[in-house]
């Protein structure tokens, strides 16, 4: 899995392209925390719970379905978060549905379990750039958690500050030219 602050790189990228006035701080903040909401499952292990289990590891909160759940509750909450349900279910499913994809592009773990009930089988992509990050705090200050940074780094923040650049950039212009009426042409 990458670091929890990089499962939040593609919502800032989203919350950057849509913009203040779209995004409530609020379904902002929320939709952080849902970057990261999958890998919660990790409390399982203290119970007993494997990590090839159902709700093990990459399983049951790192589907599609788990996605569309949270979506769906994010939706009915459109009001508490300020907006319009179909915003409130696009972002907090992209958010969820980032943290699979970026789970399913490293190069360590079981994979992530993205269709089930439809399959328990578990996935990665054929591309696997990111270096997964370890699971303990004191493997992560090491040269292997320096690599997993620059890793995360090269493979996710550069392009998602890139994109977020590019949606800045846009806004900028479509702003100057809302702002500059045309000048009536005579000829």
């Amino acid at each position: 899995m990458p670091t929890i602050i990089t499962h939040t790189a593609p919502v800032l990228v989203l919350g950057a392209a849509l913009g203040v006035r779209r995004v409530s701080p609020r379904l902002f903040w929320v939709a952080a925390f849902c970057t990261v909401l999958p890998d919660f499952d990790v409390i399982g292990f203290r119970f007993g719970v494997h990590y090839a289990d159902l709700f093990g590891h990459r399983g049951f909160s790192h589907s599609l379905l788990f996605a569309l759940l949270c979506g769906g509750l994010a939706a009915l909450a459109a009001s508490w978060l300020r907006c319009r349900r179909w915003l409130a279910f696009v972002l907090i499913f992209a958010a969820i549905a980032s943290h699979i994809a970026l789970d399913a592009a490293t190069n360590g773990g079981l994979g992530v379990a993205a269709f089930w009930p439809v399959s328990d089988a578990r996935y990665f992509f054929p591309w696997r750039p990111i270096q997964v990050s370890p699971f303990a705090l004191t493997a992560f200050f090491s040269e292997r958690g320096l690599k997993v940074l620059y890793s995360e780094f090269l493979w996710v923040w550069l392009p998602c500050l890139s994109l977020a650049l590019v949606a800045r950039i846009v806004q900028m212009a479509r702003l100057r030219a809302a702002s500059h009426p045309r000048k009536n042409r005579e000829a």
